[in-house]
């Protein structure tokens, strides 16, 4: 248990529907009871888990629309502490169908409507005051459409000019644009890896390809990420741990790219493993754990939540 008080950010809150099916038969009528409905988004996992080993975390966001209650209510029931402006904007709903005959989960994710005008300036105003009574920011997951481009780069900013250790899970130009702020860790697993760096290669590998990711083989990709992980290192002094599912995490320890393996368990509902495995990293981290450590109590978190139908949660 870290002693250290953590500020999650979330700006793409989510109500998660999981459903579980006996065996799922595509184009027939499918029933269940075994069934949940969760607060949930990036963000709100990890302070989920972070709550759930013990530590302090104040989960930010946006929320808005007649889900609103009930969203809140559900954090509530999880022992959240949430810290949300309005956002005038429906909170999406996404749905995670399992079908348990192949163990397979199937996400449907439907994408955030726009927030409200002014709501990112009223989000920047809490978290400058939230930065205030906590030691490490976390910045997890994408922004909903409305957001300005410049919103997560100006949280990093405020984070580094406030002394705030940081840890970030996210992509894009939103981390190309808060990699000078000189986070602490960048956690992308690898298809945000490569949707950042190579957009091409990420599609082959969501299309299943597999080792051979649009003609990298292992040693290429490894080559790949360690030419990254140098880069982040040597300019910015940042750690890039980027996760690869039931595959090894391979971390940058400040000499070269390492790895490790994590337990593969037989998975109920991997949805969340890596926010669990990033409240791990950032639980370790928060105390000057070294990166490998890190890395292993993510890999632990993010093993435990596999094995729930809870999203982002690592107890039943």
């Amino acid at each position: 248990m870290s002693k250290a008080r953590f500020l999650v950010v979330c700006l793409n809150p989510v109500i998660q529907n999981s459903l579980v099916f006996e065996k799922l038969v595509k184009g027939e009528v499918n029933r269940t009871a075994k069934r949940r409905t969760d607060a949930s988004g990036k963000g709100v996992n990890v302070a989920r888990v972070l709550g759930q080993i013990g530590c302090t975390a104040t989960e930010l966001g946006q929320l808005g629309g007649p889900s609103r209650d009930w969203f809140l209510s559900m954090c509530k029931s999880d022992g959240l502490c949430v810290r949300w402006v309005e956002s005038n904007s429906e909170i999406r709903i996404c749905t995670t169908v399992i079908d348990a005959d192949d163990a397979s989960a199937t996400e449907l994710v439907e994408e955030a409507k726009p927030v409200g005008e002014g709501t990112s300036d009223r989000l920047l105003a809490a978290f400058e005051e939230e930065l205030e009574s906590c030691d490490m920011v976390i910045i997890s997951g994408t922004k909903a459409a409305g957001f300005p481009s410049d919103t997560i780069p100006r949280m990093a900013r405020l984070a580094r000019e406030r002394g705030k250790k940081l840890v970030l899970d996210i992509k894009g130009a939103d981390l190309a644009a808060s990699l000078p702020f000189r986070p602490l860790v960048v956690k992308p697993n690898l298809e945000e890896l490569l949707q950042t760096y190579a957009p091409d290669k990420a599609e082959a590998l969501r299309r299943g390809a597999g080792g051979a990711i649009a003609g990298l083989g292992d040693g290429a990709l490894r080559d790949f990420i360690s030419s990254i992980a140098d880069e982040y290192w040597g300019k910015y002094s940042t750690i890039l741990v980027v996760t690869r599912g039931t595959k090894p995490t391979l971390y940058w320890d400040g000499q070269g790219l390492r790895e490790r393996q994590g337990e593969v368990v037989r998975a109920l509902n991997p949805i969340g493993s890596g926010d669990s495995f990033t409240a791990g990293l950032a639980a370790i981290l928060a105390d000057g754990g070294l990166i490998g450590e890190a890395v292993a109590e993510g890999s632990r978190l993010g093993a435990l939540n596999a094995l729930q139908l809870k999203p982002g949660s690592i107890v039943s």
